[in-house]
């Protein structure tokens, strides 16, 4: 199997994932190098377009890291253009019906399985045509689906929507959650974790996988409990404004008193 997510997935327990915030290979290929081995790509908050996004995968590759893209919309395509570009694993952002979950898995698939449009021989998610077998078989086998819930009216539609075929993980957006329950920033309140648990339920009776980010009150440990299969927890811009931070609270507290005039 070329999707190395997809065979972790199925080996069970939770993947620990970093964020791609910045939309720069380099950046992206560092975490890799230094251990973060799942990268998920942000295209719906984070910097960049398409092209921007298949470099940034490329660095990921050719570290012997692996790539979700979370797309900034569910649009035909959108879905289209990514799968032409190589991607292969993917969080869509706000779905909030099973009507929508339809279309979106719908979109992913080539006929009869779906309405994907057909370029296979020319596209690069094909290797450029030199996989016969692509269209027909490798497009969908390969596959990791991931479609966001992140507002109350998913929730209350998650049975719906989870008896959809085609969907390996819901992926929860706490943040996004808290702020359509009335409470924006204060994901560890009541209501919002009554929201999570439901979530957790409704997944577990449909005997599907479950992804989030880390926050909420639940650490590392906590999701990996609870059952999560993938858990995005770090982001470089993050990392970078809390090393900088760090480096900048080291310099003041120096041995010296003070820091260098200029600094």
């Amino acid at each position: 199997m070329r999707n190395g997510l997809k065979a972790r997935l199925a080996e069970g327990g939770m993947i620990a994932a970093a964020w791609a915030e910045l939309g720069n290979p380099d950046v992206a290929e560092i975490l890799v190098r230094h251990g973060w081995r799942t990268i998920v790509i942000d295209g719906e908050h984070g910097r960049g377009e398409l092209e921007d996004w298949v470099a940034v995968a490329r660095a990921i590759e050719a570290a012997g890291g692996e790539v979700i893209l979370r797309l900034p919309d569910g649009s035909d395509t959108m879905i289209k253009r990514a799968l032409d570009r190589g991607f292969r694993s993917f969080i869509v952002p706000m779905v909030n019906t099973r009507a929508q979950a339809e279309a979106v898995v719908s979109s992913f698939r080539y006929p009869k399985r779906g309405r994907r449009g057909y370029a296979a021989p020319i596209v690069r998610g094909s290797d450029w045509g030199t996989r016969p077998d692509y269209a027909r078989e490798e497009a969908h086998d390969e596959l990791v689906l991931m479609l966001q819930c992140e507002h109350v009216d998913a929730v209350e539609n998650l049975d719906e929507i989870a008896s959809v075929p085609g969907i390996d993980l819901i992926f929860i957006g706490p943040n996004d959650l808290a702020a359509s329950a009335g409470h924006l920033e204060r994901m560890e309140h009541p209501e919002v974790q009554a929201l999570l648990k439901r979530v957790e339920d409704t997944a577990a009776r449909h005997g599907i996988g479950l992804a989030t980010v880390r926050g909420g009150g639940r650490d590392w440990a906590d999701l990996a409990r609870l059952g999560y299969r993938l858990v995005a927890g770090v982001n470089d811009i993050s990392m970078l404004i809390e090393s900088a931070r760090r480096s900048l609270a080291e310099l003041e507290g120096s041995a010296t008193g003070a820091a260098p005039e200029g600094y």
